[in-house]
């Protein structure tokens, strides 16, 4: 029985309490001030902004927006949490009672939400040294107070890959509507599993345990993993499994114990005295929910429905909104969907991979990539030919048309100046033709290859192998 909390960090130009930048990467302690470092006499103004993104969320989730909603104090003392406590939301969240409802293989899943609430985030602890004598841990408030909006599911996973692919699903949601930009690495999106086992047929649940932190798909499933063998192998021996909170270990491959679980009361909620109930006005709710953009998953049942396409290619394609908006321009100007969807997924992709950039940052617009796959698709170049060319229209900026009309890289059709190239190719490769004549048809390709290589790779390749076969056939 596998339940996710997930903190997601939204996108924000500043805190949710304070002016101050939520910059990534910033040098440590420089984006503070008096409120997000909890100095004495410091209030906190709540950010709308904040507060806007988190109800684009509550829509995407099919979650309801709570008219009234209360911040509150949850006490705990960690070194990285200036003010002693975290203010956060409790007892009356943002949003409650959502659901996620996907497709794997075909197979519907709906994993329900249970709320979705409002918190500022911690700094972060920067440990060094394993001796007493030389250990150092260093304290960087840059994080502190940056907003985030932690999700809590309902515990409707049932194994580690179910849970790997939520997550995963539950990212695509977050980056396509703008509010937090899945970037793990840096913490920005990050996610607590609550696991626990129960014998077969039985319907009680299991003690669960946490396990925090996990910043990716992968390191959710492994965690999983490791921690559903641990507990069953302690129920089946008799045991009891301890309520606790787990780390990760990803060195070792399994999860350490951290600390017994804390319960609701040991946090000592109370309602934030500095801060009012938060009264969102149904008119600007409406407003957010009719400006979201078509989620990931019915723009992949879309792609799937109006251009035919695989489900393989649809979910590919829909992996980041830039992606998927960049095949369609590209679909749009070919008129062939299925060839635009091979070049983004295949050629484009791959230069993106090479260069280490996102789709925002190719230097080849739909436009230019269209034209090279109209050549293509009316047979004016080949496709090694066609890969060639795109190397150079990346690296010159020239139109496809341009570059074939400058290089002669047009197709040959010219039977003559094939069958000039066969007779080449059959005086040269004396061994292989006289194998083909003896039966051993297996040598056909090639000499098919040899007289594609001998044209530079212009040859119709269809045009080839017909005269070829024609010539090797003669008595």
């Amino acid at each position: 029985m596998i339940g996710l909390e997930i903190h997601a960090q939204l996108l924000t130009e500043t805190k949710i309490f304070c002016g101050c930048s939520t910059r990534f990467g910033s040098p440590p302690n420089t984006n503070v001030c008096a409120v997000c470092l909890g100095l004495p006499g410091a209030l906190p103004v709540l950010n709308r902004r904040v507060v806007e993104l988190a109800i684009r969320v509550a829509h995407a989730l099919n979650c309801h927006v709570n008219p009234v909603s209360i911040f509150a104090r949850k006490n705990y003392f960690y070194p990285d949490l200036p003010k002693g406590y975290q203010i956060s939301q409790y007892e009356r969240p943002l949003a409650t009672g959502g659901s996620v409802e996907y497709q794997v293989g075909g197979t519907p899943r709906r994993v329900g939400i249970t709320r979705a609430h409002l918190e500022e985030d911690a700094g972060k602890s920067l440990h060094e040294g394993f001796a007493d004598s030389d250990r150092r841990t260093y304290l960087d408030f840059n994080r502190s107070g940056v907003p985030l909006l932690e999700i809590v599911t309902e515990p409707d996973l049932r194994s580690a890959a179910d849970a790997g692919e939520f997550f995963s699903r539950l990212r695509e949601i977050l980056v396509a509507i703008g509010v937090n930009d899945g970037n793990m690495e840096e913490g920005s999106l990050r996610c607590d599993a609550n696991v626990s086992v129960r014998p077969a047929g039985t319907t009680a649940f299991g003690t669960k345990a946490e396990v925090k932190n996990l910043n990716s798909f992968r390191y959710v499933q492994k965690a999983l993993e490791y921690e559903i063998e641990r507990q069953t192998e302690v129920v089946a021996g008799g045991g009891r499994v301890e309520q606790e909170t787990r780390l990760w270990d990803v060195a070792a491959g399994r999860t350490l114990s951290m600390r017994s679980k804390e319960e609701a009361h040991d946090y000592r909620y109370f309602p934030e005295p500095d801060l009012p109930p938060l009264e969102v006005d149904p008119v600007w709710v409406e407003e957010i929910r009719l400006s979201l953009p078509e989620l990931p998953d019915a723009r992949r049942r879309r792609f799937v429905a109006q251009y035919a396409l695989p489900e393989y290619d649809a979910g590919v394609l829909t992996q980041s909104p830039a992606l998927a908006d960049y095949f369609e321009a590209t679909a749009a100007r070919v008129g062939n969907a299925k060839s635009a969807s091979n070049w983004v997924m295949g050629e484009l992709t791959r230069k993106m991979n090479e260069l280490g950039i996102g789709i925002a940052s190719i230097a080849l617009t739909p436009d230019a990539l269209a034209g090279l796959i109209r050549l293509v698709d009316s047979g004016t170049i080949s496709g090694p030919i066609a890969k060639d060319v795109f190397e150079k229209m990346y690296a010159s900026g020239r139109a496809a048309d341009e570059i074939v009309a400058a290089e002669g890289l047009a197709r040959i059709d010219d039977a003559g100046a094939i069958e000039a190239h066969i007779a080449d190719v059959i005086r040269t490769n004396e061994k292989a033709v006289n194998q083909y004549r003896e039966g051993k048809h297996q040598t056909f390709g090639f000499l098919v290859g040899q007289v594609i290589k001998a044209t530079g790779g212009k040859a119709n390749p269809a045009l080839v192998k017909d005269l070829l076969k024609k010539t090797l056939d003669q008595p």
